[in-house]
């Protein structure tokens, strides 16, 4: 990775100050998608892409699936952060729809946090860590108490159990390029990225881009999507016309929820999937009949949505 990234050749300039509003239809959004998408197989020598089976690392994890096979390039493998506080419903759908799809998952996990640890909420000694999690915990965080809990929605619980097994993982796999699927509207500390996104400063991280195919899209169209082209390319039995279901129970005819390349989450009245233990349904119908002119994210935990901006400069997605 010396030499990182002289053999690239991408704008990271592209993107700037740009909105979801720029891209006016669903088909402009998807083009500029596969655009990206393409570009960043091509150019990238081993990329990989974030999966956290939520609706919108699933719905770049299809463009990259199409695009792949559109055009001959490799699948690259799925990254997925294990930070111990999932619903088992997400692991479960990952493990189902990575062996449809025929994805590799790496499980990037921080086993050494873990261990100190019997339940979320469970207070960690810092001086019980190895010498990389203390590293990152008194020199890099700046934190200066003797325990944190372990929580994946706070400061150290989510530097710890997600940024540090991700760039783990980035230094082991020698990844290049991180596909992920943020979005402009999504979250405030997210409004400025481009559509190729450098993190090039090896005291913070790994030296990589990211790679950003649906910055353009917003909730709505996220979910324009899947009802339009992800579940009718993927299920057979599926109404070609984009049929949006109300609910489990108004499924098409010859379709099961399993069928469905969607989070069970979503269905049960979840917009945004963080930790069990810290993430609420935002009302009780599916996700893609709220109210999507209110905030996404509300369901979790705010201690992290503030500090956003600050865990994105250690390198958080």
């Amino acid at each position: 990775m010396t030499e990182f990234p002289d053999y690239l050749d991408v704008d990271y300039t592209d993107g700037e100050g740009g909105s979801p509003d720029d891209y006016t239809t669903l088909d402009r959004k998807m083009q500029k998608a596969v655009e990206v998408t393409a570009k960043g197989l091509e150019e990238y020598r081993n990329p990989a892409v974030m999966w956290t089976g939520g609706k919108d690392s699933t719905l770049t994890l299809y463009f990259i699936k199409e695009v792949a096979e559109e055009y001959g390039y490799d699948m690259p493998p799925a990254v997925f952060i294990d930070h111990f506080q999932h619903f088992d419903d997400i692991t479960d759908f990952v493990e189902r729809w990575a062996d449809e799809w025929g994805v590799e998952v790496v499980y990037a996990r921080n086993d050494d946090v873990r261990e100190h640890a019997d339940e979320p909420g469970d207070e960690v000694r810092v001086e019980d860590l190895n010498e990389q999690n203390q590293r990152h915990v008194r020199e890099i965080l700046e934190y200066d108490d003797d325990t944190f809990p372990f929580l994946l929605d706070t400061y150290v619980g989510n530097h710890l159990l997600k940024t540090v097994p991700l760039n783990n993982a980035i230094e082991d796999m020698s990844i290049d390029g991180i596909i992920s699927g943020v979005r402009w509207d999504e979250q405030e500390a997210r409004a400025d990225e481009t559509f190729f996104s450098p993190r090039h400063d090896p005291d913070i991280y790994p030296p990589h881009d990211r790679i950003h195919p649906i910055l353009q899209f917003d909730e709505a169209a996220v979910w324009d999507a899947f009802w339009n082209y992800v579940v009718p390319d993927t299920v057979e039995a599926y109404p070609d016309e984009g049929y949006v279901p109300q609910g489990y129970d108004d499924l098409p005819d010859g379709v099961e929820r399993e069928d469905v390349p969607i989070s069970p989450k979503y269905f049960e009245g979840f917009r945004s999937l963080g930790s069990e233990v810290s993430t609420e349904k935002s009302a009780p119908e599916p996700a893609w009949l709220q109210d999507l002119s209110t905030e996404e994210r509300a369901g979790r935990a705010q201690d992290k949505e503030d500090l956003m901006e600050r865990l994105r400069d250690l390198g958080y997605m």
